[in-house]
């Protein structure tokens, strides 16, 4: 049974599932296979080089879902800062509705959607930056807890205290993002106040994720104690998989008297980590992945893991209402 929440009833989709923009991983392959699955597929803009190869990669998905489909525009520190707003202006000219944004200072990017009226997902770790997001316009927030992979932010606050703070003090509806992999997940969020949910890590484990099965197979295998925080002397803090090189890593991190960062550059070279998911060595490079790699046993198809989550968050919402027992009438 399709569920009724504001995030299903404001994007078109099924079930309040939304696949989160991933670098190297959020390619037409994956986008449109959960939003034939009945959630919300996303791309990934800047796994593209050029605004124009965003372009086509947006052309393609819709050759492959005629659902809903978003694209994920994440705004990081760099040297040579990518032109975000090429690439908005190629998502408002293919008329693609909807955008999730991430990271630092998005404020001319998501004002120049907002103007032809994009419904803006906008993913934070605290409150404080939800607040600010809310100011911007965002019709969406996207919590993200701690146990997130990627960009964890410096607050270190778990979910099931910042989705209780979300629903506290936020006027925007929120989704929660960190920590989530299957239908009980879902349903706890909805308890907490979500209006769903976003997972990355446990779409990376699916068949139609491009990446290298022997990365699945890792996933599977790995517990919640294979994730390392990277960066956090620079508060860059990311959430990476526990590997030769992410230890490596932070050794560097903890030993250096200098704190360049030069010292550590080596170590997280994002172009090594795409080519973990080409060449299937998980040791080769650094790559994302959140604690919720500890809840992950199977590489299903997207529908049939979008399927198990909605059959396992009704029968888990249903398990909970019986517990309430009406009174006795005297």
């Amino acid at each position: 049974m399709p569920f009724n929440t504001k995030l299903t009833r404001t994007l078109g989709i099924k079930i309040p599932v939304v696949q989160g923009g991933m670098q190297w991983v959020g390619y037409a392959e994956l986008a449109s296979a959960v939003s034939n699955a009945g959630g919300l597929g996303i791309l990934t803009a800047l796994t593209q080089p050029t605004p124009e190869d965003l372009r086509k990669e947006i052309r393609r998905c819709k050759t492959m879902t005629d659902k809903p489909f978003g694209v994920n525009i994440t705004l990081l520190p760099a040297i040579t800062p990518p032109d975000y707003g090429a690439y908005a202006q190629v998502v408002i000219e293919e008329g693609i509705k909807i955008v999730e944004t991430a990271g630092n200072s998005p404020g001319p990017v998501i004002k120049q959607l907002k103007a032809v009226n994009t419904i803006i997902l906008h993913k934070c770790t605290t409150i404080r930056h939800a607040q600010s997001a809310i100011n911007l316009g965002v019709d969406f927030l996207s919590i993200d807890g701690f146990e997130c992979a990627g960009h964890v932010g410096e607050s270190d606050i778990t979910n099931f205290i910042l989705l209780s703070r979300a629903r506290q003090s936020l006027k925007v509806p929120f989704i929660a993002s960190g920590g989530f992999a299957d239908g009980q997940g879902l349903a706890a969020a909805l308890s907490l106040g979500a209006e769903g949910i976003n997972m990355g890590t446990r779409f990376m484990c699916t068949v139609e994720a491009p990446i290298h099965i022997n990365i699945k197979r890792e996933i599977c295998r790995a517990s919640e104690h294979d994730t390392e925080l990277v960066l956090r002397r620079w508060r860059n803090t990311s959430r990476l998989y526990k590997n030769k090189v992410s230890q490596q890593a932070v050794k560097v991190e903890r030993e250096s008297k200098s704190g360049k960062f030069e010292e550590v550059a080596p170590f997280v070279s994002g172009k090594r980590g795409r080519e973990v998911f080409i060449n299937g060595d998980p040791d080769y490079g650094v790559w994302t992945a959140g604690q919720v790699i500890g809840l992950i046993n199977d590489i299903p198809t997207c529908d049939e893991l979008v399927k198990r989550i909605e059959r396992d968050a009704e029968a888990t919402l249903s398990e909970v209402q019986s517990l309430i027992v009406p009174a006795s009438k005297l």
